[in-house]
């Protein structure tokens, strides 16, 4: 599924989308990093030479700092998912920020998405100065338990487009669905002629 379109613009300079001519894919797990999930989707990518980028929980990585680093060691970008995996709009700009701030403590990188994509636009001021805040083009809803796998994959056949940042999650929610679904989609990318890109952080 795709963040509609025409709603994009109304939330100013934020990564929806990477503009390229090449068939690039750029893949993002969100949640993580947990030792139950997290090494597993690191094999598979690994199986199929893919890179991703990886927007990581706080207070994850400060349970995990074994995992966060074997995310790093493989080869992989990582971005700010917050400290608590917030939703924005529940809180107040300031204590927003520090949040993010708390996860940055641990989380050495100036990309941050939002967790649920919930996000204010005066926490979009506030955060722009320091972060590309990037959100998606394609989210495969793996989290969601009543999804089955060919759903997910009718999804990214439909939705997918060079250029597409592509969301799944390395949590235990999501755990069957994309530990499922993720190696045929590297398989069917590959397929179809698809290599991946690391986001960028364009500040």
């Amino acid at each position: 599924m795709q963040f509609p379109r025409f709603l994009r613009p109304l939330f100013g300079k934020l990564t929806w989308r990477v503009k390229t001519k090449s068939k690039l894919i750029y893949l993002t797990f969100d949640d993580g990093p947990v030792p139950e999930v997290t090494p597993q989707v690191l094999d598979i990518l690994d199986e199929y030479g893919w890179k991703a980028t990886f927007f990581c929980v706080g207070d994850n990585v400060r349970k995990y700092p074994e995992v966060y680093q074997e995310v790093l060691r493989r080869g992989h970008r990582v971005g700010n998912h917050s400290f608590n995996h917030i939703r924005g709009y529940r809180y107040p700009v300031e204590d927003y920020v520090d949040n993010v701030k708390k996860a940055s403590v641990y989380i050495e990188s100036r990309l941050f998405r939002p967790p649920h994509g919930r996000i204010t636009f005066s926490q979009i001021k506030a955060l722009k100065e320091d972060y590309d805040i990037v959100m998606w083009d394609v989210i495969t809803f793996d989290y969601d338990r009543k999804k089955k796998p060919e759903q997910i994959m009718q999804t990214l056949r439909r939705y997918l487009r060079r250029g597409s940042v592509v969301v799944f999650h390395d949590s235990i929610k999501a755990k069957e669905n994309v530990l499922t679904v993720l190696p045929q989609a590297l398989a069917y990318w590959k397929e179809k002629g698809y290599s991946f890109g690391l986001l960028q952080c364009v500040l």
